[in-house]
């Protein structure tokens, strides 16, 4: 009885961490995945304003092709920070 109760115990206190522990994770995964379609936009836009940025574009679509990886592979932090330094080349292009 007393094993049963053990079990009962440690298998709530498994399930109520896992909840936690994913939720940090979710919040994560949703900003990488903003950030990502909101870069793709932003640089659509960007090529579609001539050839100043090329460079820029080639160093931000690098960025975000590994930020798509990183997002495959849960890695949500260097997503994002792949998507934002993508974004500050991306303004760059534009700013000529």
């Amino acid at each position: 009885m007393l094993s049963r109760t053990r079990l009962s115990i440690g298998l709530v206190t498994l399930l109520l961490l896992s909840g936690c522990a994913g939720h940090g994770n979710q919040q994560l995964s949703t900003q990488c995945a903003s950030g990502l379609e909101t870069a793709y936009q932003e640089l659509d836009f960007a090529q579609s304003k001539g050839f100043d940025g090329s460079v820029a574009w080639g160093k931000a679509a690098a960025l975000l092709t590994a930020a798509k990886v990183q997002q495959q592979f849960e890695k949500y932090p260097n997503c994002i920070d792949k998507v934002q330094r993508a974004r500050a080349y991306i303004k760059q292009s534009l700013q000529g």
